[in-house]
C-alpha cells in the first residue's frame, strides 16, 4: 500500500502537497516534481499551471469574478 501523501491548503493560496508528486494534466500529459513540499495553483493566475508561482500575491481571490470575500 502508498503512504498517504499529506495536502495542506493555505488560506487565498495554494494546496501544499507533500512530494515527490505527479499531476495529470487535462490533455493526459504526467508532470512529475521531485520536491519535497509542491504548491498547486488554486487561484488559476499561475503561468506554471498547476504549480503555484505566488500570483495569488498580487490579488486577493475575492478579486476573481464569482467570488466573495470572508464574512459577506
Amino acid at each position: 500500500m502508498t503512504a498517504a501523501r499529506r495536502i495542506t491548503p493555505v488560506p487565498g493560496g495554494p494546496l501544499l502537497v507533500e512530494g515527490p508528486v505527479e499531476v495529470e494534466l487535462p490533455d493526459g500529459t504526467l508532470v512529475r516534481c521531485e520536491r519535497p513540499v509542491v504548491a498547486l495553483c488554486m487561484c488559476r493566475r499561475s503561468r506554471r499551471q498547476p504549480f503555484c508561482d505566488t500570483s495569488h500575491r498580487s490579488r486577493s481571490r475575492a478579486d476573481t469574478p464569482g467570488s466573495s470575500a470572508p464574512g459577506e
